[in-house]
């Protein structure tokens, strides 16, 4: 059973142009980001350098977090294609274990990766350096636990111990000044543990 794909994106009814705006607006923020990094981008900057108003700049995002929401919103909707339907051993047509393996391998380098977006997009509201679990990490895993043989389980309570145990290190390690200085390392670790974690998890 493979996964719908979670509304993340496009809202539906969308008009044409509003469509042409966003990517406009996210290529452009993209643009930006590669050359000066998140801390100098700005509404009225990305507004000039997209020939947008700064009306529909401000519509498209409210805020200036807003702004790094909807390129995580765009970059999460990839990652779930390829969680979807993109080539094994994350997506499709692997071992349920190798697959869910695989998952935490690739969820770790996502939110790693998008760290400083993920900083910028603190709303004020969010306690740590990065969004809540996403649906699709809770939904894939309980889907691939239910494929494996585990015995008797609670395979809800298994799930959430597992998303939490990928999820919630990656947020305080988000935070730490070891991951600025060696996030490739650190990245490893804790792919590895995920890794060493299911093992033991699924182990006969």
């Amino acid at each position: 059973m493979d996964l719908p794909v979670l509304p993340l994106g496009a809202p539906r009814g969308e008009r044409a142009d509003a469509v042409r705006n966003r990517l406009h607006l996210l290529a452009t923020v993209r643009e930006m980001l590669a050359e000066q990094g998140a801390d100098k981008l700005t509404m009225d900057a990305l507004a000039e350098r997209a020939g947008l108003g700064k009306g529909t700049v401000f519509r498209r995002f409210r805020t200036r977090a807003g702004i790094f929401q909807a390129l995580l919103d765009d970059d999460e909707k990839a990652f779930q294609e390829q969680v979807l339907s993109g080539p094994p051993p994350l997506g499709p047509g692997a071992a349920p274990q190798d697959r869910l393996i695989a998952y935490g391998r690739a969820r770790v380098g996502f939110l790693i990766g998008h760290r400083e977006i993920a900083r910028a997009a603190l709303d004020g509201s969010q306690p740590v350096p990065a969004g809540a679990e996403t649906p699709l990490s809770r939904t894939h895993i309980r889907m691939l636990l239910a494929q494996i043989d585990l015995g008797t389980v609670d395979l809800d309570v298994l799930t959430v111990q597992l998303t939490a145990a990928l999820d919630g290190p990656l947020l305080l390690y988000l935070s730490a000044s070891d991951l600025t200085e060696a996030p490739l390392q650190v990245e490893e670790r804790i792919a590895q543990g995920w890794q060493d974690l299911v093992q033991r998890v699924c182990r006969p």
